[in-house]
């Protein structure tokens, strides 16, 4: 359960795959460079995050356990009024989230039927392409009665490599630390430690959906 709960925290901040797609559309200059905006922009983002999600994970492990679904929502019962205030935000949440991540998808489906097919680029073009898509992921989580055990089980072998291992590695080729100083001990180290905790959360995931 306890590596289970590192593999969620891991998830949550997941946002690593998208942080050049936001950074590209920052205006850059030499003397107010992009990075820096994105550097408080990220800070702040995930002092946010934090905010939002410990209170949950503590106050839901105080009350519920370890019995908590993977949906907590379907944990609860009680009072409704809660329980609709809070879908109503998860619903505004995932729009705008999900414009944010699959924009990249977007894009490429989008170059691929004017480069290859030969459709003319449109505002047409883009809804429709858009519309298909978003009803195409909708149709495919709903059939799935396991979703959510098969997303942690291909988040640990799509996102975690994304956001965790090669990070670390593009980081050690670039900057090239001092061989056995601080720096350079502390990514190698972390690499096996992210792998490991990663492997046992997909596995463990897999169990309990098997389980049920």
């Amino acid at each position: 359960m306890f590596l289970s709960a590192l593999g969620n925290v891991a998830f949550a901040y997941a946002g690593h795959n998208v942080v050049l797609e936001i950074q590209a559309t920052i205006p850059s200059t030499e003397d107010a460079p992009s990075k820096k905006a994105m550097w408080k922009g990220v800070f702040t983002a995930y002092i946010i995050v934090a905010l939002c999600y410990l209170p949950v994970a503590f106050i839901g492990y105080w009350v519920f356990g370890n019995g908590v679904d993977d949906n907590i929502l379907l944990t609860l019962h009680r009072p409704t009024w809660l329980i609709a205030t809070t879908n109503i935000f998860v619903v505004a949440h995932v729009i705008g989230s999900y414009q944010v991540y699959a924009m990249p998808v977007f894009d490429m489906i989008e170059a691929y039927a004017v480069k290859s097919l030969k459709y003319n680029p449109s505002t047409l073009l883009r809804v429709c392409v858009r519309t298909v898509f978003v009803a195409f992921t909708l149709v495919v989580g709903m059939t799935i009665p396991f979703f959510g055990g098969l997303m942690g089980f291909f988040g640990g072998f799509a996102l975690a490599p994304t956001s965790y291992y090669l990070p670390c590695i593009i980081w050690l080729i670039i900057k090239k630390p001092r061989r056995f100083g601080l720096s350079w001990c502390t990514n190698w180290v972390s690499l096996p430690e992210l792998v490991n905790i990663i492997m046992k959360f997909t596995y463990t995931r897999c169990l309990h959906q098997t389980n049920q």
